[in-house]
């Protein structure tokens, strides 16, 4: 059985939102012994992501100390945060391994994504013909996303206002591999305080 070729991955962790509906900075909120924030990045570096490049906005002074220091991420500031996400993929595409071919956007306000699952996504991607890959929790399409660079660079520089991947999701039906997943993490995120306290 020959080997898979290696495909380069670089993860796109969209940091920069203020987070209306919660009280403080909920990228640095606590969860465990970590910040939130924190919590998101381990996942992505205990996966086989190659690249890590990270948005920050809104606070970017108070959470820029916890991410320094390591050389497999990247952080990047979004001066343009408040007008959506959008802008922060823009700037993280920009400031991507130009050897990248898949594009993982993952939201620092879902920590609960297991390494496995972004691992599991990852072969998918490598291995299928698809230039779209997105995890399904019990019929509900979840996050992380990864996009062919090549293919979606031009739709993702277009995307305007607080939209993410999922409008170019929308868009072709036909280029998108779903890849069923156990954990819930892929569904879960933390928008308010109730979902917080939830959690």
């Amino acid at each position: 059985m020959s080997e898979v070729p290696s495909i380069y991955i670089s993860a796109l962790l969209l940091a920069a939102g203020k987070g209306e509906r919660i009280r403080g900075v909920k990228q640095l909120l606590p969860l465990g012994e970590k910040r939130m924030v924190e919590v998101s990045l381990d996942n992505l570096q205990a996966s086989k992501v190659d690249k890590i490049v990270v948005v920050l906005g809104f606070a970017a002074k108070q959470i820029l100390p916890l991410l320094e220091g390591n050389e497999r991420v990247k952080v990047v500031i979004n001066p343009s945060f408040r007008e959506g996400m959008s802008t922060s993929i823009h700037q993280g595409l920009r400031a991507i391994d130009p050897q990248t071919k898949g594009v993982l956007i993952a939201l620092a306000d879902q920590p609960f994504i297991p390494p496995q699952v972004i691992d599991l996504l990852i072969e998918r991607f490598t291995e299928g013909d698809k230039g779209i890959v997105l995890p399904v929790y019990q019929g509900r399409r979840g996050h992380p996303v990864i996009l062919d660079r090549e293919k979606y660079k031009g739709e993702l520089f277009e995307l305007r206002g607080d939209v993410g991947g999922r409008e170019i999701v929308r868009c072709h039906p036909e280029d998108v591999l779903e890849v069923e997943v156990s954990s819930s993490g892929v569904v879960l995120d933390i928008d308010n305080w109730d979902d917080y306290k939830r959690i």
